[in-house]
């Protein structure tokens, strides 16, 4: 493990994607690291990545970071939950990944369309900026729409508006309304 101290949960994000990498897993940084690299900066104690992953396979998952020597709280969501389950990764310092296993109206292609960014001599690999921004509406808390406001602000003609809709849509209505909003804000 890279971690020393504790505010280091990017360094543990370096170990996590290591093992998913190694067992073929994909993933997909998201929350405040892929903020940073869509333009919006934000504090944040701990790394966020979906993966691509049924819920039985992350019990398996698990307890390779339970071997690993990491803590491990594998969260089954309820049926309706937008994630399936959630798999939180701490080290003995306190740092903390969290993996979702999965997001309802993610688009497959969204493994496709990281970014990968290179970080310590390691890459790794951030959600999309059009993926982000879709799931930040879907989201819609003040904080994600904060978020994707600035992330259309950040480079707004390089967006590719027709892909960005798309996914909107996928992850439904009030999904797809939000974004409506924002694009229409930014004219």
């Amino acid at each position: 493990m890279r971690t020393d101290a504790p505010g280091e949960s990017a360094l543990l994000m370096l170990d996590v994607a290591a093992a998913l990498a190694n067992s073929g897993i994909d993933y997909a940084i998201v929350g405040a690291m892929a903020a940073a690299v869509h333009g919006v900066v934000r504090a944040s104690l701990d790394a966020d990545a979906v993966v691509s992953l049924q819920v039985r396979e992350a019990v398996a998952l698990k307890h390779t970071f339970d071997v690993a020597g990491l803590a491990t709280d594998l969260r089954i969501g309820d049926p309706d939950d937008p994630i399936p389950a959630l798999l939180a990764i701490t080290d003995s310092y306190g740092n903390r990944v969290d993996l979702l296993i999965g997001l309802r109206g993610l688009e497959p292609g969204a493994f496709a369309r990281v970014q990968h960014i290179a970080f310590l001599g390691e890459s790794l690999r951030i959600i999309g900026r059009e993926d982000f921004i879709a799931m930040k509406a879907f989201a819609g808390g003040p904080q994600d729409v904060a978020d994707a406001r600035l992330a259309i602000a950040f480079d707004r003609e390089s967006l590719d508006l027709d892909l960005l809709r798309r996914l909107a849509e996928r992850f439904g209505r009030d999904a797809a309304k939000t974004l409506d909003e924002l694009l229409d804000s930014g004219d």
